[in-house]
């Protein structure tokens, strides 16, 4: 369904966005994840055909629609866009609102593509209110509609939870996949909330400085990250610096780790490598101990910020079950469960 081969985008001769490429099917739902800044809105503004390309070619069914000799306008790109601020016109009720695009429609399918999408978004019964009655969450799954009443190609979607409330975006981040999945609706969407993407989406690229770092599933971004950048992005984590001694060990202050050859490393690297808190047990028979020095409880379980007490340097994090309440200061036992490590080699930087 959508195509990008080593796109470009500049302003005012600043480049913005540098030679990214991914493919997103029909059906799938894909996300742009990264910081402030990253150019991944920049990217959507490209697809929808608010701005011209540098370098590169974006294609849709197959069909280039940018690049340097070519650009089609937004309106025949068959792409409906959902903005941050969901862009509804005040002066319209809801029903208007989500038939402004269906001029060509006669009244009855209308109205029956009116009824069809409030009754699946569950807001059946308001389509005489206006957007300033409605609830930041109503006017969000309007504005969604009214992108989708038309059938679009393809869907995208800008921040759009940026101006919720934190409790009510991961409920409706569930909600607005089931509708797309409902609808069989492609889109693309952006964000800088991880949570968020990996509620959401298929297929997640992460994004930084203009760069399309991994274009993966959430799973793999997590577990096989292949930039230090997204290591450190997605998830909590902290990395320790060691070295690969004689026998092609990692020798680090957790100790020493077997690794195959398969990792490239050669005697004397030094390394970086990346321990999650679910990597650290809670464990009071344990030789290595560890002082508390920082808590975040979560309900379930709490988030300890651990400093080893062999190497003062090192902290760590540990994902334990809340029944254990430790207190600051408290020494607690731990070992490290690596089913799978993260190393990046710092002696080719």
């Amino acid at each position: 369904m959508l195509r990008l081969n080593n796109v470009s985008l500049a302003y005012q001769d600043k480049v913005v966005v540098y030679d990214l490429s991914f493919e997103l099917n029909a059906g799938q739902i894909g996300c742009l994840l990264g910081p402030s800044g990253s150019g991944k809105t920049s990217v959507l503004r490209a697809i929808a055909g608010f701005e011209p390309l540098v370098a590169g070619e974006i294609g849709l069914r197959e069909q280039v629609v940018s690049n340097k000799a070519i650009h089609v306008s937004t309106q025949k790109r068959k792409v409906a866009v959902v903005f941050q601020d969901y862009a509804l016109f005040p002066h319209l009720n809801v029903q208007d609102n989500i038939t402004f695009g269906l001029q060509k429609w006669n009244k009855q399918a209308k109205q029956e593509r009116v009824n069809e999408l409030l009754n699946l978004v569950g807001l059946s019964g308001i389509e005489l209110r206006f957007p300033h009655e409605l609830s930041g969450g109503q006017q969000q799954r309007v504005a969604l509609i009214r992108a989708m009443a038309v059938k679009p190609d393809l869907l995208l979607l800008d921040e759009p939870f940026s101006s919720l409330d934190s409790e009510l975006r991961e409920g409706l981040a569930k909600d607005l996949r089931v509708i797309l999945k409902h609808e069989n609706a492609t889109a693309l969407m952006v964000t800088h909330d991880q949570h968020e993407a990996f509620v959401m989406a298929d297929v997640v690229g992460v994004m930084n400085e203009g760069r399309l770092l991994q274009w993966s599933n959430a799973y793999a971004l997590y577990h096989r990250p292949i930039d230090k950048f997204v290591a450190s992005f997605i998830g909590d984590g902290v990395f320790i610096n060691a070295h690969i001694d004689h026998d092609l060990k990692i020798s680090s202050s957790l100790g020493q780790f077997s690794i195959d050859a398969s990792y490239g490393f050669n005697v004397d690297d030094k390394v970086t490598f990346l321990v999650r808190p679910d990597d650290i047990i809670h464990d009071d028979d344990s030789e290595t101990v560890a002082e508390v020095i920082g808590k975040d409880f979560k309900g379930s379980h709490i988030l300890y910020e651990l400093r080893l007490k062999q190497h003062s340097c090192e902290k760590l994090l540990c994902l334990a079950l809340s029944h254990h309440d430790h207190h600051l200061g408290e020494d607690i036992g731990i070992r490290l469960d690596l089913e799978h490590l993260i190393i990046f080699n710092l002696s080719t930087g």
